[in-house]
């Protein structure tokens, strides 16, 4: 099947769009200076890395907060909490949480959410909707930062745009940054802070170059190559 036909602005957008690797300033600036949709793009980086997806010790997940955070609005949490915690995680922003009944909620076919979040003692409960959650990405991990003791300050980190990443069979993180209409200082420190983090998790067993390949785009704006 062909894919769907670029519309003139991206066409020419693209061609002024050079093969050469530019800073991440230069890149942010250029992003930023394709003409604007008529809404506020979300930008995002891509990391293409020299892992093998196959390999568990090769595999990258996790999460983390971003200097200025991603912007949009705020991401949707649930919290697998025991009973005498569910008032404080709703508090810090959950818009579900409890053990048992949130567990019989999702199984019969809620899942209006983005992120769930579990403290420990609870992934014994949680494990029984691994075939709702897991395919849907939303399965409570240690490496994602989403099963934790503070269950309420997971919360209040997700729900205020902490970033969740994970390699994908290609070997790419794909991350956003922030929106098109953040400052270009605002987009440079996201991004660096980001490239910065995954670099620091090379796996020991990766052979080769590690970061193969980095490029910034906006949602309806072509990707410009960034030098690492």
């Amino acid at each position: 099947m062909a894919g769907k036909k670029k519309g003139k602005r991206y066409a020419a957008d693209a061609k002024s769009v050079s093969d050469s690797a530019l800073t991440l300033e230069e890149a942010v600036a250029k992003v930023k200076g394709f003409k604007a949709a008529k809404f506020d793009q979300t930008v995002e980086l891509t990391m293409h890395l020299g892992i093998d997806p196959r390999q568990a010790d090769q595999a990258l997940r996790g999460s983390i907060s971003l200097p200025h955070g991603i912007g949009g609005a705020a991401k949707r949490v649930v919290a697998f909490v025991s009973d005498d915690k569910v008032a404080d995680a709703k508090a810090a922003g959950a818009v579900e949480a409890g053990s048992e009944d949130l567990v019989k909620k999702i199984a019969d076919g809620w899942l209006d959410f983005d992120v769930a979040v579990a403290e420990p003692a609870m992934m014994r409960v949680v494990a029984r909707l691994g075939k709702q959650l897991g395919p849907k990405g939303l399965m409570p991990s240690p490496k994602a930062g989403t099963v934790d003791a503070n269950v309420a300050q997971a919360v209040k980190a997700f729900a205020a745009g902490k970033v969740e990443y994970r390699n994908d069979s290609g070997g790419n993180i794909h991350t956003p940054v922030g929106k098109h209409s953040f400052d270009a200082n605002q987009l440079v420190e996201n991004a660096q802070t980001m490239i910065d983090h995954i670099i620091k998790l090379k796996p020991a067993s990766a052979k080769g170059v590690y970061v193969k390949r980095v490029t910034l785009s906006a949602t309806m704006t072509p990707g410009v190559q960034v030098a690492v």
